[in-house]
């Protein structure tokens, strides 16, 4: 073929395969866009679900009745206490405080009921919830307390309910247990046999109190037990303010025993067998309005690590005071 031929219209290999390699690379392109499209909408729509499951959680998980409307019927406030009494917990004043304090304000309420269930905890704690019973008993005046002792109110418990007007219980409910302890171990003589030597340095000479890698110190063990009496000393005269002279004194009522709720009766510890519901249909207010606070989720999870870093800080410097 001379140069003078016309061109047949053929594309040359070499062009072929350009050719080829720029439709691979915009193909290429296209599906990375599409993937990436893709991924953020399936990112988006996860984090959608999540953000609405989290907002449902909450929404259910706040308080209950605590925006109740008055409506002129008459109901039985019902307030929960269960487990251990202590800050950052379920049953930490707070919480029960708060219940109680909408039970008492809220216009329909015949009568409250605190249901309990718990083997104590704090004094403190408990000391905060005994008062503010005490106080605003004297600011409705119309409005009974009762106390109802589920499976146990022992300690702190006990302590709680000593408040209410009446006290009631199953024959086999567990009640009392008026005392306070502080636990502790000491480690001194293991020390001495895997060979480790403890070495403490502190300012101030008591600093290092009841140091379980030190031999007991008598003074300091002194100490202790008269901070224990007093605590202990706090806790009967709630018990004897709240039960007056419904109290059968003896040298085992404030000795840390525990009873069961019929012999609790006969020590004048409780008043009478009954539950929440029976209470309500004594006093024709048979319905019953649960004004137990419920924290939702963002709150229990900021409280529990509060509360974990409080504890932790509080128990290595002051060991496990408690009243149970």
């Amino acid at each position: 073929m001379s140069d003078n031929e016309p061109s047949t219209g053929q594309s040359s290999p070499g062009n072929d395969k350009q050719a080829e390699s720029i439709v691979d690379r915009l193909v290429f392109a296209a599906l990375k866009e599409q993937t990436r499209a893709r991924r953020w909408r399936v990112g988006f729509m996860l984090f959608f679900i999540v953000y609405i499951s989290v907002v449902t959680i909450v929404f259910l998980s706040d308080s209950g009745d605590m925006g109740l409307e008055a409506d002129g019927d008459k109901h039985t406030a019902l307030v929960k206490l269960s487990g251990v009494i202590a800050s950052g917990e379920a049953a930490d004043a707070k919480n029960v405080i708060s219940g109680l304090r909408s039970a008492f304000k809220h216009d329909d309420t015949a009568a409250i009921v605190i249901e309990i269930n718990s083997p104590g905890g704090s004094p403190v704690q408990s000391a905060y919830i005994f008062d503010e019973i005490m106080r605003l008993k004297q600011e409705h005046k119309s409005i009974p307390v009762y106390a109802v002792v589920v499976d146990m109110a022992a300690s702190g418990g006990y302590f709680v309910a000593a408040a209410a007007d009446e006290i009631y219980v199953n024959q086999s409910s567990l009640v009392g247990s008026i005392g306070v302890r502080m636990d502790a171990f000491g480690f001194v003589e293991l020390m001495k046999k895997i060979g480790v030597e403890r070495r403490l340095l502190t300012a101030g000479e008591n600093k290092g109190l009841f140091d379980p890698f030190l031999p007991e110190q008598n003074d300091q063990k002194a100490h202790l037990q008269s901070m224990l009496n007093e605590v202990h000393g706090h806790f009967i005269a709630a018990v004897k303010r709240g039960r007056g002279d419904r109290l059968v004194e003896n040298d085992d009522t404030f000795s840390g025993l525990i009873w069961s709720g019929e012999k609790a009766m006969e020590l004048g510890l409780v008043d009478a067998y009954g539950t929440t519901e029976s209470i309500a249909r004594d006093l024709e207010a048979e319905d019953i309005v649960d004004f137990t606070p419920k924290s939702n989720l963002l709150e229990r999870i900021a409280d529990r690590i509060g509360s974990s870093v409080g504890r932790g800080i509080s128990e290595y410097f002051l060991g496990n005071m408690a009243i149970n």
